[in-house]
């Protein structure tokens, strides 16, 4: 498994990486004013849909499938608090036939605040995996992390 460390702060090594813009609201909060850790898998998902979207396929492949998560995970290095921008960068890794692995780094005021994983599969809409069509794959490499 591929594993970057925000806490260098250096920029991993890939041809491409997707970048998105997430704010902190109160809603995400809990009393103590930090950001609930659930907030992160649910940025997670965010991410992961947008960057499908704008760069492997508008139609999320539905016609063909659906993605599956198989392990999400997310490592905290630092609090967020509301109304804080927040810098998500995406790339993949171990991109497979069927599977392929996303890391997300989340930034606030260019500081690393925590990194995730996520495996996803893809499957037919009978939820057996399947392949994911050529073109697709190679999409994803373009975003993938060199070790």
């Amino acid at each position: 498994m591929y594993m970057h460390s925000p806490e260098t702060n250096e920029a991993p090594a890939a041809q491409l990486t997707f970048h998105h813009k997430l704010s902190v609201y109160l809603k995400d909060s809990n009393a103590y004013g930090n950001t609930y850790f659930a907030r992160y898998f649910e940025w997670q998902g965010i991410c992961r849909e947008k960057m499908l979207f704008d760069c492997i396929a508008r139609d999320l492949l539905k016609d063909e499938g659906v993605w599956i998560t198989k392990h999400a995970s997310q490592d905290y290095i630092q609090e967020t608090f509301p109304f804080q921008e927040i810098d998500v960068e995406v790339n993949t890794y171990d991109v497979r036939r069927c599977s392929l692995w996303l890391e997300f780094r989340f930034y606030s005021n260019g500081h690393p605040v925590g990194v995730g994983r996520q495996q996803i599969v893809f499957a037919n809409h009978a939820k057996q995996i399947t392949v994911l069509p050529e073109i697709v794959i190679q999409r994803l490499k373009r975003y993938a992390l060199k070790k």
